[in-house]
């Protein structure tokens, strides 16, 4: 009892040596003193600001970061990151307090496949939106840190990302397989092992691959068919001009640069 009155009695008289000193008396020493870490450049004139981001008790909220980029219309009209105009959470992927390595730009699929549950959860019992979640939820979190984003490309909850929103503008298939992405590829990465093209004796080329534009107009009548040799080919026919090597490796004329 004697030890702890004396521990008591000491931690006083440095909490009175403290408050004796005028500028340790101001907030922002003290929050200086409990601060994690540096803040990224972009957030560099927040520093000792802790309220700029954070209320009380709640931590860090959305609304703090709204007010100063909800202006960001670059970002918002820009297809691939359209999508933030509809997240109601930042710092799942944009972290502070660790310097300019936090606010990452590489995308965390699990982390929004995380907060697509939670979007699901908060639907209105018996909706279509709630019977999803219950059925997730069933199949276990949104991956883990030992499954990694391997792991997680594999669950569930990965099919709650709409891949096509965000990767149409980069879409190779130019939409001819439609917008379930994800029947075929993954997040941790989009080859696929299991593809093996077909042989050069395929005549299916027009299943998967669309003709360009040119092949649409004079262009295709007038140089291509004749630069191949082929005068009667319909654009369907990629087989009759194309190699499997290369789409401008021509037969009969090799690798062709008609620019």
């Amino acid at each position: 009892m004697k030890k702890l009155l004396g521990l008591l009695a000491a931690l006083a008289v440095m909490l009175a040596l403290v408050m004796s000193v005028p500028s340790i008396r101001t907030a922002s020493f003290w929050q200086a003193f409990v601060e994690p870490g540096p803040l990224s450049t972009a957030h560099g004139f927040l520093q000792g600001d802790c309220s700029g981001c954070h209320v009380s008790i709640e931590g860090v909220q959305a609304a703090r970061c709204i007010s100063c980029h909800a202006n960001e219309t670059a970002l918002l009209q820009r297809q691939p990151t359209a999508f933030h105009s509809s997240i109601e959470t930042c710092v799942e992927c944009h972290r502070e307090h660790e310097g300019d390595a936090g606010l990452r730009s590489a995308m965390d699929h699990q982390a929004l496949a995380t907060l697509g549950l939670r979007l699901l959860a908060r639907a209105p019992e018996g909706s279509e939106a709630r019977l999803l979640y219950s059925h997730l939820f069933a199949h276990g979190p949104a991956g883990s840190a030992s499954a990694g984003t391997a792991g997680f490309a594999n669950t569930p909850q990965a099919q709650l990302l709409d891949c096509y929103g965000c990767h149409q503008s980069r879409d190779r298939h130019e939409g001819q397989f439609g917008r379930e992405c994800g029947s075929c590829h993954r997040t941790a990465q989009w080859t696929i092992p299991e593809y093996s093209h077909p042989p050069p004796s395929s005549t299916d080329c027009a299943q998967c691959h669309r003709a360009p534009p040119s092949h649409y107009m004079g262009h295709f009548e007038m140089v291509s068919k004749r630069v191949a040799g082929v005068e009667h080919a319909n654009v369907e026919q990629c087989y009759l001009c194309h190699q499997t090597t290369s789409w401008n490796d021509i037969k009969s004329v090799g690798l062709y640069d008609h620019h």
